[in-house]
Order: C-alpha cells, then structure tokens, then sequence
C-alpha cells in the first residue's frame, strides 16, 4: 500500500480538523479554553468522550489481545470483566461526584480538594494529576506515531523525531485558541470517524469469511477466544478484581481527572452532565464489544490467509506467537498489538487500509489533545492561579495561557522522544503502571474528603502521605504472591493505594471541618 497515499489522507484529515477549530475558536477567551463557557452540548460531550476514552492504544490493544494468551488461555473477551466495572464507576460519576462539582461552581475540579483541605491538598492533588497525565498521555502517544512512522514515514525517509514534531504541531494549531470549546466538537468529528472505521472492519471481515454475526460469535467459541469471565480467584484476571477495578479506575482516571472531567462540566446543567455520562458508558461498553469481535475476527482472518500459532523461544521462555508470512515468505509475529495495523495494511483492500489509518489518528488526536488542553487548564488554575491574579489583563492572561500550552506541547515531544530511544513495548506498559499509580492519591484525597468529616493540616504531610503510599502499594504488588499464598494483585492495586491514602490521611486529621465546605 503506497505510503504516499496514505500519508495524503493524513494531511487531508488534519486540514479538516483545523477547519472545524477555526471556526468553534472564533472569538474564544480563558473561560471558553478551560470549560466552553459552561455552554457544550451534552450529547456532543458524550459522544466526544468515547473517542477521549478510546485512546489510540486501545484501538490497537483490545482487538490484538483476544488471540493473546495468559496461563495457558487466550484472554478472549476477558476485557467485558472491567468493562462491566467501568458502568458502576460511572454511575458513581454521575451520582456522586458531578452533583459535588456542580454545587462548587468549579472550573478546576481539584478547586473541592483547596475547599475542603487547603493549598497543599489541592496542589498536591494538581500536581498528581499533571504528572499522571503528562506520562501516560505521551506514552500513549508514543505509541501511534511508532506506528504511523513503521507503515507510512519510514517508508517515506522521513526521521521519527520530524514525525513527532508534526504530530504535535497539529495538535497544537487546533487547539491552541479554542480549547475545551473546539475539542468538543473536533472530538466528536473524530470519534465518528473512528467508530465509522470500526464498523467498516468488522463487517468486510465477516462478509470476506462469509459469516454472519451469530456464525462468527460460534466460530469464535470453538476457537476459545470468547472467555469472558476468569474464576481463579489467585489470578489477576479474576472477574471480581476486574469489575471493582474497573469500577474504580473510572472514578478515579475519569471522575478525578481534570482532562475528562472538563467536558462534562462544560455542559450548562448537572442533569445533562449526568445524561452525558450515562448515556457516553452505555455506548463505551458497545464500542468495546465491537473492539472485541473486531479482534477476534482478525485472528480468524489471519488464520484463512495461512497464519498460525507457533511455540517459540524468546529469552529463555517458550511463548506462543502468531505468525503471518509476507510477501517474500518470511514469518514474522503479529500477536498482540502488531495484529490490528499488520493486516489492515499488508492484506485487506487499499480502501480498508486507507480507513483504518484515518480511524487510528481518529482515536490518537481525543487522547493527546485533551490532555494537552486539560494540562494547561490544571497548571495555570491550579498551580499559577490565573483566573485570580490581578496583576494581568484579560491579554495578559490569554498570553500566559498560549506560554503555558507551548511549553506542555514541547515537554509532550520531549517524553516521545525519550520513550522511542528506550524502544521497549515493555518499557512503556510499565510507565503506563507508574502513571495509575498517581491515581490512588487522588483517590484517597477525595475519598476522605467526601466520607469523612474530618479536617486535614495544611502542610506537607499530605503530600509526602501521598508519596509514600503509591511505594508501599508497589511493595506489596511485588510481593504478594509470596507473603500472600500466591495471590497476584492486579487492577485492584488503585484501591489498595487509594486506602493507604486515606488511612494515612487519617492518622494526620483531625476533628472538624477544614473549611465552609461540608463533606458531601
């Protein structure tokens, strides 16, 4: 597939995108930047927050890992277990958190922590926040343009870093103005597109093998890919663990996360913020299924065009590998997150190629260019204090603001940059680890701030409390097979960091309200 015809399409894609942030960014201020003037659509929001949901990763991971395998299973619709999860973490969202927000006014949503607790709390929080998304959004990043750069730039001549670089120049220029008020709608072009490039896969893929639904959902059982729910309770895939962990992830990478929580409160009113998020997890889980038949649609395909599972030593371990031949009759690995890209691009007509790359960048740009404007909302809220600094015109501030969100594009190079010289897939998932880590802090800040009604000294206790429990939760994450009779933590570490937060949390309080906010 040529890579010059591909790479069109790219640029074609981004004209339209620049477009649409033209013309939502006309006349756009600092409040428009961070939360839209409080006037977004609610089922623009929604919709727009499934693409944001559905990194570019995601795209890629969750259909490559059906055909993966995990002690001695394929992990199959294993992934419903935390998907079922995400739909009780939103219901908490909607319920619990959103009403809290919407009663504080709040631009920033780590403003309830500087309420409740005071400076320390509330910058600790910011600053969890910013660092968290600062490296998982990169490494998500990271990861797409390594494959924009494999299939199309290198084929070109064009140098990985020069790739970066225009990835991030564009998405800066849509939304260095606009902000929140053009990602809604730019989120909401490319969510379209890359749900539109899902539906189109899935279904040349079955008429290809000329199966209908139900025949490819048998097909996939005789194959074992269809698991879905682990009953070893040792394991980490367990299908409690799964659905409280992903209960939790949601609350906290969701409900804490100042990136995904400044599109709901741009909605005007706390019942269609709370329609957005009910409405935004019903489709999510149907999304996610669809990524899930996707993949193991394509193992089926991969298997009519010659592909098979081998055993296959690497590092001294056998592993089991999937292996397609090219064009030239070499063998080569496609398990995992290379199943998706590799035959879209090397086996299916041009036209399907052609959408799965404008679905791939469709799922990228949400992720990065939400992080990217949430960032510069957290620090210049947060941390620089901007909507009350009186020293500065309106000019003034906007200017700071544009500083603000350069400097976050270039540190987003920076972060790339490093992730592609380590050049270690494995590398990066444990980056990904470290980032949720932060999440637990969060968690247990709001936790106490919500449940209790306790106050909090406004000191560095807090902080170095929230240092200290993500190291302890990777302590016992390391250990808990042997000191616990083999039991793995898994996705349930963020609540286990998150208790040690409010445990120590409540070794510091003490009785009585920190502030006029009352605990919820």
């Amino acid at each position: 597939m040529s890579p010059v015809l591909l790479f069109s399409f790219v640029v074609a894609y981004f004209i339209l995108l620049l477009v649409v942030a033209w013309y939502t960014g006309r006349n756009s201020n600092n409040e428009s930047f961070f939360i839209g003037n409080r006037n977004s659509n609610w089922m623009l929001v929604a919709f727009g927050m499934i693409g944001t949901s559905l990194s570019g990763v995601t795209f890629v991971s969750v259909p490559g890992a059906v055909g993966d395998v995990a002690g001695g299973n394929f992990k199959g619709f294993a992934y419903m277990q935390v998907t079922i999860g995400y739909l009780i973490g939103y219901c908490v969202i909607a319920f619990v958190l959103l009403p809290l927000y919407y009663r504080m006014n709040l631009t920033s949503i780590y403003n309830y922590l500087l309420n409740r607790f005071g400076k320390v709390a509330y910058r600790t929080g910011a600053l969890f926040f910013i660092i968290s998304r600062t490296v998982g959004a990169t490494a998500r990043l990271y990861l797409v343009i390594n494959i924009l750069q494999f299939f199309i730039l290198d084929r070109m001549g064009v140098p990985f870093v020069v790739t970066a670089m225009v990835i991030l120049l564009m998405i800066l220029l849509y939304t260095f103005e606009g902000g929140v008020k053009t990602i809604v709608y730019t989120d909401t072009l490319q969510t379209s597109l890359m749900i539109t490039g899902l539906i189109v896969c899935v279904v040349y893929i079955l008429n290809h093998l000329n199966l209908s639904g139900g025949e490819a959902l048998s097909q996939l059982k005789q194959q074992g890919y269809l698991n879905v729910f682990n009953t070893d309770v040792n394991s980490k895939g367990f299908f409690l663990k799964q659905i409280i962990g992903g209960a939790f992830i949601t609350i906290a990478m969701t409900g804490l996360d100042q990136e995904m929580m400044q599109k709901n409160i741009s909605v005007k009113k706390l019942g269609d913020s709370q329609k957005n998020v009910i409405t935004m997890a019903i489709v999510l889980v149907g999304v996610l299924f669809l990524f899930l038949l996707l993949g193991g649609l394509l193992y089926l395909y991969g298997a009519s065009i010659g592909g098979s599972y081998q055993d296959v030593m690497v590092n001294g371990k056998m592993v089991k590998q999937f292996m397609l031949t090219d064009g030239a009759g070499h063998a080569y690995n496609v398990i995992g997150d290379k199943m998706f890209p590799s035959v879209a691009l090397n086996y299916l007509p041009t036209a399907i190629g052609v959408i799965f790359i404008i679905a791939l960048i469709s799922a990228l740009f949400p992720s990065a260019d939400g992080a990217l404007t949430a960032l510069t909302s957290s620090f210049c809220i947060d941390l620089l204090d901007l909507q009350h600094r009186t020293d500065l015109q309106e000019s003034g501030k906007k200017r700071l603001r544009l500083t603000v969100h350069l400097t976050f594009a270039i540190v987003f190079l920076m972060c790339v940059m490093v992730f592609h010289f380590l050049n270690n897939n494995s590398i990066i998932d444990i980056i990904l680890d470290l980032a949720g880590y932060t999440y637990g802090p969060l968690l247990g800040l709001f936790a106490f701030g919500i449940f209790t009604k306790r106050a909090l000294p406004n000191s560095l206790s807090i902080t170095l409390i929230c240092l200290i429990a993500p190291v302890l939760s990777y302590l016992l994450a390391q250990h808990a097979k042997d000191w616990f009779n083999g039991y793995q933590i898994g996705i349930e570490l963020l609540i286990i960091n998150g208790l040690l937060t409010f445990l120590g949390l409540r070794m510091i309080s003490k009785p009585g309200i920190t502030s006029n906010t009352a605990a919820a």
